[in-house]
């Protein structure tokens, strides 16, 4: 039972082998065509660009833009401290949220050890943003520690 003959055939572990599903590279063959259309657009794009577009440099053209106000001072001013540090919390918090969606995903399968390593990871989360509350990081009215601060009465009336 289960035998069958087709042709040179001559059973259905056969005629599985034959239809089977493609090699496991080809299931990323859709990938590399989008990559190598997308790659491909973005050159194409760029050399257009290049072939088709005019240029003509002026003193105009070729002076520093600054959201449409004309630049005053040293244009290489830095920003302070606090603002990469809420940029670099910003992300860790935000690669941290992105392991919470395999996790909610495959929950049931997990029962409890899953829920239990959750909370232990949760709890580091909160530890780590405890700790950056506690320290200042996200409260912008405090000056840095190496800001200089104004003596109250410039600051109060406003001459430097």
């Amino acid at each position: 039972m289960g035998e069958y003959t087709i042709g040179r055939v001559n059973s259905t572990r056969e005629i599985a082998a034959m239809t089977s599903t493609p090699s496991y590279m080809a299931n990323y063959l859709p990938i590399l065509i989008q990559f190598v259309l997308a790659l491909a657009l973005a050159l194409g794009l760029i050399v257009a660009s290049r072939l088709i577009g005019q240029r003509r440099p002026g003193k105009i053209k070729l002076s520093p833009y600054e959201c449409g106000m004309t630049p005053k001072g040293d244009v290489r001013s830095g920003f302070a401290v606090k603002f990469y540090l809420v940029a670099i919390v910003f992300i860790l918090f935000d690669i941290e949220a992105v392991f919470l969606l395999p996790w909610a995903v495959e929950f049931r399968r997990l029962r409890a050890l899953g829920f239990v390593e959750m909370i232990v990871y949760i709890a580091i989360v909160l530890a780590g943003f405890t700790y950056i509350w506690k320290r200042g990081v996200l409260d912008w009215n405090t000056p840095e520690r190496n800001e200089p601060t104004l003596p109250p009465s410039v600051a109060r009336t406003g001459n430097r």
